[in-house]
């Protein structure tokens, strides 16, 4: 078993952070809001620590799992940040969902320190890290990732390097452009069942085991039919992961005409007030225009 940090306790982060200690590992937290870090403390033991420095601190592996590019430098760099708390051949393990720019920034400045660092965003949502069921692309040095696949599974039931530094996030880069299109065309079905007078749960059930079958017609059906939106990923951080996608598509010369189109779809139900709903809100948006 390792001395693992994890730093970031939100919806995702709390419950991973939990499995790391389930599996016998000795972990210290680190959260902005402390009173989050000394509830999982209550919860799971280890410790918990003031600053992502404090909590790096004699880690053979810290994990993060936090908002955005800027909170990522933020618990990583800086008097204060991961980097100065940890020892040389330490990894740190990225799994926030955040820009190939700045994971190659990250990830030059760990390797400046003589530390290693993996990219490593997650897909599953948040009862995917309660479960300990989260699919998890890596990117990074192959011997480096292989020291962190097994406490990586800790909270996992896939885990793959993709290739070099980069690799996961362009890998989530897909997985979330694949998953906008999916839910644009579950809305528009199940909205357009309404509109016929169909019994969309009826019909869910004949179609969801052909080709028309997915995981978000699966899990988000019943949900999307009965108005309620509160069961996963919001909104504003699939416009946040998005417009990652995007930009990145035009530095790589991609076209993603659908991806372009369902991100303007979203701002659309963030103005109906729908930031913190979850992404199949985007039936909402047809339920409004009627």
């Amino acid at each position: 078993m390792a001395k693992v940090a994890f730093l970031g306790l939100g919806v995702m982060g709390y419950p991973m952070a939990g499995y790391l200690a389930k599996a016998g590992h000795d972990v210290t937290v680190y959260n902005r809001t402390a009173a989050k870090a000394e509830k999982w403390v209550a919860e799971h033991g280890g410790s918990h620590a003031a600053t992502p420095r404090e909590a790096a601190e004699g880690a053979a592996f810290v994990m993060a799992c936090v908002g955005n590019d800027d909170d990522l430098r933020g618990v990583c760099t800086g008097e204060d940040g991961a980097f100065a708390g940890m020892g040389q051949g330490t990894t740190f393990v990225d799994h926030t969902t955040v820009s190939a720019q700045v994971t190659a920034e990250l990830y030059a400045d760990a390797k400046a320190r003589g530390l290693s660092f993996v990219d490593a965003p997650v897909s599953g949502g948040q009862a995917g890290a309660e479960n300990g069921q989260l699919v998890i692309m890596c990117g990074g040095d192959a011997p480096v990732y292989d020291a962190a696949e097994p406490v990586i599974m800790s909270y996992a039931k896939m885990c793959r390097r993709l290739g070099e530094s980069g690799a996961g996030q362009l890998t989530k880069m897909v997985n979330q452009i694949c998953i906008a299109g999916l839910v644009q065309g579950l809305s528009e079905g199940l909205h357009f069942a309404e509109k016929a007078g169909l019994d969309g749960a009826a019909v869910v059930d004949v179609i969801g085991g052909g080709a028309a079958g997915s995981w978000q017609m699966v899990n988000r059906y019943k949900t999307m039919i009965a108005d309620e939106f509160e069961h996963g990923f919001a909104v504003d951080w699939m416009r946040k992961d998005l417009n990652i996608c995007l930009r990145t598509a035009d530095e790589v010369g991609a076209s993603l005409p659908v991806t372009a189109l369902v991100d303007q779809f979203y701002k659309d139900v963030q103005k109906l007030g729908g930031g913190r709903w979850d992404t199949s809100a985007l039936i909402k948006r047809l339920r409004a225009m009627g």
